[in-house]
């Protein structure tokens, strides 16, 4: 009796004993989100991409969501905690299922790009972590065959992505095998005092060539011609990246209204950096060359971000937030080559050894204008990713082994991540004007994103009378979001692939918005900005429509 009793106490509920045996299941399922989360024992091997393989994973998921329903929550948290677990994994058999989660694909998320970044992840201090390394390359080539066994089968079934995205994957093939793998080698054993290493990574570059080969002989013919997924599919991972029912149509004149709004700002801001100009791409230009804005050379540019993150944290933590002594690094890297255009951020491992990570892709640049990267990294790091991420990591008390680690949707996260630079400007943290465009443009890509995702996958009437595709969607984000043609081709290409992800940025920072002025209102003189935050950031990962419910409930403590 004594030791059921002590079983029992272990957790603070049935329902949390039941996401934390699920996280210590899925990672014997993924030795990738094993590597992820920082969990010893799985970093030689590689996942198994095969459908065989993610039925045994369905199969899992489904007994689990059958135990947690019949499950009595004990109080608010655990009921958060049951709700965020089955919302994600019902919306996850549901792509499983329809095989949708099997031909969402492309150079920013796919076995490929999933594969080749895990290794930057992996410790490095022992004999042992070097040969987990080896290892691991060893196995690249078993992996992407396991890969090239589901897209046939599920091809073979009727479900086939776009070629484009095909084509974008066999290309990041192509790159990560001309001694992509090998460059990583030498940087992490520059001494060579791993042979092996160099061998195994000429292993891991080949399976990428093969793969890549068969993609080109085979896969791409067998692909979808056609962009766009329509309506239905769209409305799907709508869905599941941001957690709300959407009216899409509403969305889409929303994010056309925001962009106007937006551009606005932008011309009054540009008149004062530059004001005989007659574009705002021209001011772009100008600031992209600009004294004061440019660092020369890859080490001068993590120093600045490392930096800059720093004194974020000192200006924000005790008046607008109370950031934990525990997660005030955050480390900043370079990306490695094939990654997409975009800067991103991977979160800590659960035992903060290793830290929350920004990732600044260089695309073969030497030379970077800080002007849009200022607002970029208040996202990506602190008060963004970082300190959201961060703080969910921590938070082992409220939040569930699952909420902390797997219950993440894009609404929430990137929605945010949205809201922090907004909050940055609301607190006059953009005073320089060029600062203050880069944040703008920031602002209006993220409208634009809006716009030309949905208007691209329901092929909606564009501004210049045509309908929108990918040549439309990258003149706009050329004019009216400043972006840099390789970077606007790179957005698009993002965007065909991830249908319903690109909105959830502005949508998801709509509901932060819109919860926190509903606050405001419900709570008068008594709403304190700094509790808010406290209150909104220990909710955890979940669903926007379930977000916007739980802080109504907020009682201002």
């Amino acid at each position: 009796m004594g030791a059921t009793r002590l079983q029992v106490m272990t957790h603070r509920s049935q329902i949390f004993e039941i996401a934390d045996t699920y996280t210590n299941e899925i990672v014997k399922f993924s030795p990738l989100a094993a590597t992820g989360l920082g969990v010893a024992g799985y970093d030689h091997l590689l996942d198994d991409f095969s459908l065989e393989h993610s039925d045994k994973v369905a199969a899992y998921k489904k007994s689990v969501v059958a135990s947690l329903t019949g499950m009595e929550p004990i109080d608010d948290a655990d009921r958060i905690a049951k709700e965020v677990m089955l919302e994600r994994l019902e919306s996850e058999l549901h792509l499983h299922e329809s095989h949708e989660s099997q031909i969402l694909f492309g150079v920013l998320w796919s076995p490929v790009s999933s594969v080749r970044q895990i290794f930057e992840l992996m410790p490095r201090d022992t004999a042992e972590d070097f040969s987990n390394i080896e290892s691991r390359l060893l196995a690249v080539d078993t992996a992407f065959d396991s890969w090239k066994s589901c897209l046939s089968k599920v091809a073979d079934a009727g479900k086939v992505p776009a070629q484009r995205q095909a084509k974008g994957v066999s290309e990041q093939l192509k790159v990560h095998a001309k001694g992509n793998y090998t460059s990583f080698v030498e940087r992490i054993d520059p001494d060579n005092a791993y042979p092996a290493l160099r061998a195994a990574a000429q292993e891991a570059e080949a399976a990428c060539l093969k793969l890549a080969a068969w993609f080109d002989d085979v896969y791409i013919g067998r692909c979808n011609p056609n962009d766009p997924v329509g309506k239905e599919r769209y409305q799907l991972w709508a869905r599941y990246f941001t957690g709300a029912n959407l009216n899409l149509l509403e969305t889409y004149e929303w994010g056309v209204q925001e962009l106007a709004r937006i551009n606005e700002r932008m011309k009054r801001v540009a008149a004062q950096i530059l004001p005989q100009a007659q574009t705002l791409a021209e001011v772009a230009e100008y600031l992209e060359h600009a004294e004061g804005y440019v660092i020369e050379g890859e080490d001068k540019l993590v120093a600045k971000l490392k930096d800059f993150t720093e004194k974020a944290i000192e200006r924000l933590d005790g008046e607008i937030f109370d950031i934990d002594v525990r997660i005030r690094q955050c480390d900043a890297r370079i990306a490695p080559a094939g990654s997409a255009a975009a800067p991103y951020y991977i979160g800590p491992s659960e035992d903060l050894k290793r830290p929350g990570t920004t990732w600044f892709p260089t695309l073969g640049r030497n030379s970077f204008s800080f002007w849009h990267i200022a607002s970029t990294w208040y996202h990506e790091a602190v008060p963004g990713h970082h300190l959201q991420f961060a703080t969910v990591i921590i938070n082992t008390d409220r939040l569930s082994r699952f909420q902390r680690n797997d219950g993440w949707n894009s609404g929430y996260g990137e929605g945010w991540a949205l809201y922090a630079e907004r909050l940055i400007d609301e607190l006059g943290g953009f005073e320089d004007p060029g600062y203050e465009l880069g944040y703008l443009s920031a602002q209006a890509l993220r409208a634009a994103r809006v716009v030309v995702d949905i208007g691209m996958h329901l092929e909606l009437p564009n501004f210049d009378g045509g309908t929108w595709d990918a040549t439309s969607a990258v003149k706009l984000l050329r004019e009216q979001a400043l972006l840099q043609e390789d970077n606007a081709v790179s957005e698009v290409e993002r965007y065909l692939g991830l249908p319903g992800q690109a909105i959830s940025y502005k949508v998801g920072e709509r509901y932060w918005l819109e919860a926190r002025e509903a606050a405001k209102l419900r709570l008068g003189d008594s709403f304190d900005i700094k509790k808010f935050h406290t209150f909104a950031l220990a909710l955890g990962p979940m669903a926007l429509d379930s977000l916007k419910a739980e802080i109504g409930l907020w009682n201002g403590q």
